[in-house]
């Protein structure tokens, strides 16, 4: 059963990752979007993830060891940094001052997050094709 406890673990590992490389791709997609549906410029958004913990005794325990079942995103939340006001009287959506309000997404940033969610996913598949390389292995030796 451990087996598959750890291929749950990388899988959900796996997941997790992907869903936050897509919202990564929504900011950088949005640096420019100065309107949305809600009104105003587009706002970052980040992911947040949490531990996969069930309320049994089982699990209490294995949160005390520093253990756990897994990863799972909890929340997409909106950046509340300042937005930034760039001069371009010719906007469309500038104000009586030439001032627009542009999204606060940072390029450089957001090229780094990718980076490094490029790097767990990448680390969550090795673990995982290796779980899978020796239960293939431990079935064959079974077998013989």
């Amino acid at each position: 059963m451990a087996f598959l406890s750890s291929l749950n673990i990388s899988g959900s590992g796996l997941t997790a990752s992907r869903l936050r490389m897509d919202i990564i791709s929504e900011n950088i997609a949005n640096v420019n979007t100065t309107r949305t549906e809600q009104g105003g410029p587009y706002k970052r958004k980040m992911v947040v993830y949490e531990s996969i913990n069930d309320n049994s005794f089982g699990s209490m325990v294995e949160k005390q060891l520093g253990t756990a079942k897994g990863v799972r995103v909890s929340a997409i939340v909106e950046d509340d940094t300042e937005l930034t006001s760039v001069y371009d009287p010719d906007h469309p959506d500038a104000d009586k001052n030439g001032y627009v309000l542009m999204p606060n997404v940072d390029l450089v940033e957001e090229t780094l997050d990718m980076m490094a969610v490029t790097r767990a996913y990448e680390a969550n598949l090795t673990a995982f094709n290796a779980m899978k390389s020796m239960a293939a292995k431990a079935l064959e030796i079974r077998g013989e």
